[in-house]
């Protein structure tokens, strides 16, 4: 496995490659669910390359940047573990060149909504970053999380409106046998705070349940509400898979973003409406 930091060294490595690269992007602080899409993504490239970088752009002013959790020795192996060819370590100086940069990806209207409501700007530093990392890496294909629902469809759209030649493959959401997602910002939490967190995915079962029993969106809507009463919700929305308002029947998507403690979890399920009156 090859590690590099700067441009220079990247190209290089991009340069010896030969057959299909897939990239996987991350912050670190690697967990079963990071692995999950390496394995995807040695399962179908040829090279994997994966980054770590916790990107400060993302980040508002009043949240946990400086706190996020860097442990880049254990991501280092389990990068290894999984097969990785080439991991890209930079530090922002290397990303930003020229310091914050002052031309960024517009999300527009759906980066607004939901995540982009509750955290202005979060997405548009999102998709810079995603886009510049493709620039980067060259990457034929590039794997995201589910559980970041509402970023993999902004990053897909972003490929598709501005005719970036890359493939992006969504993985499902890794999860605790207990339910609860697989988050890096899982470690924020103490034993109390980690149920309640479990209200979470309670809560996305009780829409699908209410679902499969014919229930109309609001209905859906309020089953996954009572579920998950008691933690504080910045938003519990049932929406099309795109995003758009939830259709009266068909697939559709519930997404949660809740605040346990400090530390803010987000998560999301398919749900199959029936149409039923």
């Amino acid at each position: 496995m090859r590690i590099v930091d700067n441009r220079a060294d990247l190209a290089a490595a991009r340069s010896a490659a030969t057959g299909r690269v897939g990239v996987v992007m991350t912050m670190g602080a690697l967990h079963e669910g990071h692995a999950t899409l390496l394995r995807e993504a040695r399962k179908n490239a040829d090279v994997v390359l994966a980054t770590i970088f916790v990107n400060p752009l993302q980040f508002g002013p009043n949240e946990d940047f400086t706190r996020y959790p860097r442990t880049l020795a254990a991501d280092l192996q389990v990068c290894e573990r999984e097969g990785v060819d080439v991991v890209f370590t930079p530090d922002p100086e290397v990303m930003y060149p020229g310091g914050e940069p002052g031309v960024r990806v517009d999300p527009g209207p759906l980066g607004d909504l939901l995540e982009g409501a509750v955290r202005p700007g979060h997405f548009a530093g999102v998709l810079t970053v995603v886009h510049k990392l493709l620039c980067l890496t060259g990457a034929d294909v590039a794997y995201f999380g589910e559980k970041d629902f509402q970023q993999l469809t902004l990053i897909k759209a972003m490929v598709r409106d501005l005719d970036l030649d890359v493939e992006i493959v969504g993985v499902p959401t890794v999860r605790e046998p207990d339910g609860l997602a697989l988050s890096s910002r899982n470690r924020y939490l103490d034993d109390d705070q980690r149920v309640l967190g479990l209200h979470l995915s309670a809560a996305l079962r009780a829409g699908q349940a209410a679902a499969a029993e014919g229930a109309d969106a609001p209905a859906v809507t309020a089953a996954a509400s009572a579920a998950l009463a008691p933690v504080e919700a910045d938003y519990l929305e049932l929406r099309s898979p795109d995003l758009g308002p939830a259709p009266a029947a068909g697939d559709a998507r519930l997404l949660i973003a809740a605040r346990v403690g400090p530390t803010r979890l987000i998560d999301n399920a398919p749900v199959r409406l029936l149409g039923k009156v």
